[in-house]
């Protein structure tokens, strides 16, 4: 299991003391930093890991007669709602000489934690593996978030970005794979681009704009270093609650998908998962989510258990169950809870429990859950 929260909090610490004030603004609008490739230019090398555990350089893809390079990554609702098309494109094109490569040019660390609410990993390798074999990907999936020079070189401006190269890797194609993300697509403009190439023809729509999730360039590690500290500021409170209350909140009349944690400051795994279900709230609750905490620990423990939601920066409603007759706290909440704590249960809007478990929870099986819910894309659950 990633531990997602202690990577960021303990990665992203040890930039604060090293940030730069900022830059005061320009008056005129500065070059880009990483102009995007010319058409007509020469495909710049790489030498990137991968998903299935190779190391690539552009030499080995030098049998394809057209290189498609799609610079992509996990977290994007954008990207995401490409990936099937970016497959399809794989399997329509690769008897005509067409390899499909996608590179990642995220920092993981540039990455605030709310950007993921549309998914339920982030970009990392190992996270990048997940995706990649959730998916069944077709094609290398390879990370340059390490240096991201790669990235640099080729220049995409947003998550999906096509580069497409002739045989002697010039390049002919830059922008979209289509004008259709979430809806049916009326300009086809990568697979234009491709079937022009593959009939020996120029491409007539050599650049098309490109829309989709900005970069994630090292630069911007001191916005989610920032975040994470205005989060942590964030107030903690803890409330005393009934049985009646609670079969209330079990009923959801609200429009949130409610996630639900019982745990108590006496309970080994409740403590540990802590962090991670404060990150799962922070990745959420830009969407229709929100995070409810109810404490077993006896009333005479209310200090320890504010103290200790306190210290973890646990800023969603929090409850501490105002009575020792844990029966009816089980029959108010899920009466299929056996009484293991801890105890975790996702409600949809009118009751409906889509999601429980009992003991330590599996981080990942549970991010699985919530955006399954939620939906991956802007469209939300529009459709599904």
């Amino acid at each position: 299991m990633i531990k997602h929260y202690k990577y960021f909090v303990a990665a992203l610490a040890l930039l604060i003391a090293s940030i730069a004030h900022a830059a005061p603004p320009a008056t005129t609008a500065p070059a880009p930093k990483h102009p995007t490739l010319a058409i007509g230019a020469q495909a710049p090398d790489f030498k990137l890991p991968a998903t299935d555990g190779k190391t690539y350089t552009l030499e080995d893809f030098k049998s394809a007669k057209i290189l498609l390079i799609c610079f992509t990554c996990n977290h994007c609702a954008t990207a995401q709602a490409y990936e099937d098309r970016l497959m399809q494109l794989q399997k329509d094109y690769a008897d005509k000489g067409v390899t499909v490569v996608a590179i990642c040019p995220n920092d993981p660390l540039a990455l605030r934690i709310d950007e993921l609410c549309f998914s339920d990993v982030s970009d990392s390798l190992d996270e990048m593996k997940i995706r990649a074999k959730d998916k069944n990907f077709n094609f290398p999936y390879l990370y340059d978030g390490e240096t991201q020079t790669a990235s640099a070189a080729y220049g995409p401006i947003a998550t999906p970005h096509v580069f497409i190269f002739d045989a002697d890797r010039k390049l002919r194609y830059q922008g979209r794979i289509d004008n259709g993300e979430i809806k049916t697509p009326t300009s086809l403009d990568t697979r234009n681009a491709l079937d022009a190439l593959v009939a020996g023809k120029p491409v007539t729509t050599a650049t098309t704009r490109v829309f989709g999730c900005s970069i994630k360039w090292s630069d911007k590690r001191s916005a989610a270093v920032a975040s994470l500290a205005k989060w942590d500021k964030e107030p903690v409170t803890l409330e005393m609650i009934e049985a009646p209350a609670i079969a209330t909140l079990a009923k959801n009349d609200s429009k949130n998908l409610r996630l639900i944690n019982i745990w108590a400051t006496w309970c080994g795994p409740c403590v540990a998962e802590m962090p991670d279900l404060v990150f799962i709230n922070r990745m959420f609750r830009p969407r229709e989510f929100e995070f409810i905490t109810i404490s077993g620990d006896e009333l005479s423990q209310k200090d320890r258990a504010l103290a200790f939601l306190t210290k973890e920066h646990v800023s969603s409603k929090n409850y501490l169950y105002n009575n020792a007759d844990k029966d009816k706290l089980a029959e108010a909440l899920d009466p299929k809870w056996t009484g293991v704590f801890p105890y975790t249960v996702l409600i949809a809007p009118g009751g409906q429990i889509i999601y429980r478990h009992d003991g330590a929870l599996d981080i990942l099986e549970l991010k699985h859950a919530i955006v399954d819910y939620l939906g991956r894309t802007a469209a939300g659950r529009a459709g599904k």
